[in-house]
């Protein structure tokens, strides 16, 4: 056999039906990585730092011995964790009892070079990513230089936007849930009941990988309305100056209803958890206010409560919808009288057509 050397483009098509082997440390994949890659770290996060000192202090030939007297020791055993990642199938031919591998690190050098030597000495069909994960990088962010057939659903808090999102996923639209990619909500409320947030990097890499997925310029991209910081991370702001100048659906959803929905959402966490997100608005909500929420929540009151941050978060919303470049163009206000999301899915894409 022999290894064989990806640019981007083709390595991740393969990727996509094959293993993907992340060869770098753990503490470098743990701050971001291709999305499905494996981890299988040649070196570990101390293995890695010793090397690095000994290359810049002593001389790449030393830095090299430390990295040989490591990457002997777990040979076997890296042998043993990748063969035990293929299941055994049925195949019909011998190109598909070809057990293929993909293999990448930071720059496409000695790490990859050593893993995929080994993987390929033992019998695997490998493939390397000329440049490495920086090449990938390079990839992700030209992602956010493209224009994209995006149209936006709006709408004030608790209006269902992010359910409504995926029932028009369910009826064979494509769409990218931005706060599903952020791992929170939006709102200072927003990182109650989730898992905590990727790196930035992790949600670029996340993000230009659904953009990706885009078959043409022709199809339509479903997006829900935000501000750029999402929780404690931001949209990457070529994308976000684009998403500016798209059409945006207005989900206009009666006050009482959606507060039903909200103290139905957010009602469940705990007095302390909610006061302490309240806090992280106090100075825009104001004394009184931030002072009444509170009260209302300790007296068990929690509708109340949620009364005055919609309120607030109705202010704060439309404020900056309706600066958006060209907003009376590109807004349009779609009535619906609940929180329905086949109906209000139904509304969305008629509207999105020219049927009304």
């Amino acid at each position: 056999m022999s290894i064989t050397r990806l640019n981007i483009s083709e390595f991740l098509e393969l990727a996509a039906t094959n293993i993907l082997l992340d060869v770098r440390s753990p503490g470098e994949y743990a701050h971001a990585h291709i999305p499905n890659a494996v981890s299988l770290p040649l070196f570990s996060d101390e293995e890695r730092k010793i090397i690095g000192t000994s290359y810049k202090q002593e001389s790449r030939q030393i830095a090299i011995k430390h990295g040989l007297k490591y990457f002997g020791a777990s040979m076997i055993n890296m042998v043993e964790t990748v063969e035990a990642m293929f299941q055994p199938q049925k195949q019909k031919t011998q190109e598909e009892k070809l057990k293929v591998v993909l293999v990448h690190c930071w720059r496409g050098g000695m790490r990859s070079a050593a893993v995929a030597w080994l993987l390929d000495l033992y019998g695997f069909k490998v493939y390397t990513l000329v440049g490495g994960y920086k090449a990938y990088r390079h990839w992700v962010l030209e992602h956010f230089e493209n224009d994209y057939n995006i149209k936006i659903i709006g709408g004030y808090t608790g209006s269902g936007k992010t359910p409504l999102l995926h029932q028009l996923q369910k009826n064979g639209e494509k769409i990218i849930d931005l706060e599903g990619l952020a791992n929170h909500k939006g709102s200072a409320f927003g990182g109650l009941g989730v898992d905590p947030q990727p790196t930035q990097e992790m949600f670029e890499n996340l993000l230009a990988t659904a953009l990706s997925k885009v078959e043409n310029e022709i199809e339509i991209i479903w997006i829900e309305n935000e501000s750029q910081r999402i929780g404690d991370l931001n949209i990457p702001a070529p994308f976000f100056n684009m998403l500016k100048n798209k059409p945006l659906l207005f989900l206009n959803i009666p006050f009482e209803e959606r507060l039903q929905h909200i103290v139905n959402d957010y009602g469940k966490f705990t007095n302390e958890l909610l006061i302490n997100a309240i806090f992280r608005i106090k100075k825009r909500l104001g004394g009184l206010d931030t002072k009444n929420a509170i009260n209302f929540l300790l007296e068990d009151n929690v509708e109340a409560c949620f009364r005055i941050l919609l309120n607030y978060y109705d202010r704060g919303y439309w404020k900056s919808t309706s600066s958006r470049i060209n907003a009376e163009k590109l807004i349009t206000t779609v009535d619906a009288p609940t929180i329905n999301d086949k109906e209000n899915a139904k509304k969305i894409i008629d509207y999105a057509r020219g049927k009304e």
